[in-house]
């Protein structure tokens, strides 16, 4: 079972109905490419019946993804002390002054590209590592240029 935050729940069904919201838009595409013609050589069609195929495969990914997932509730964790996901963490590498916040995320959104928070989903180095991490820990991360040290100074 995938688990996901509430946000993150609530960006795939908005997905998911903004796809299901698109299936009469293309079924009315294909229809009238198909009034154009020799479907042999008719690249509307084509490309229609193309578009209708991707969006029918997002639609049951979406919909299984959902179908298996749970929803956190992330209040738990920063109750208890403990990183947890959906949690945002402060934290410093060791050796270093600069303070950095983490966002621990199943799927990273791609959103706020410019914000102050970066995400780490639960199966990367830093996500996995900072997972069920205590305030006051050390948390070791193996990167490409070695293993980094962090520690976790406060969840907000």
């Amino acid at each position: 079972m995938e688990l996901l935050t509430k946000d993150e729940k609530a960006r795939l069904e908005a997905k998911l109905n903004e796809l299901l919201d698109n299936r009469p838009k293309i079924a009315a595409r294909i229809a009238e490419a198909r009034a154009l013609g020799d479907l042999k050589e008719n690249a509307e069609y084509h490309a229609a019946r193309e578009d209708q195929g991707l969006q029918e495969a997002e639609i049951r990914r979406l919909e299984d993804r959902l179908a298996k997932s749970g929803v956190v509730d992330d209040s738990q964790g920063k109750e208890a002390g403990i990183v947890f996901l959906g949690a945002t963490v402060k934290i410093r590498e060791v050796g270093s002054d600069e303070e950095e916040l983490m966002r621990l995320v199943g799927e990273s959104s791609g959103v706020d590209l410019d914000s102050d928070v970066v995400e780490a989903t639960v199966d990367s180095p830093m996500g996995e590592a900072l997972m069920k991490a205590r305030i006051g820990e050390t948390v070791s991360v193996r990167g490409p240029r070695g293993v980094k040290q962090f520690e976790i100074l406060e969840i907000l």
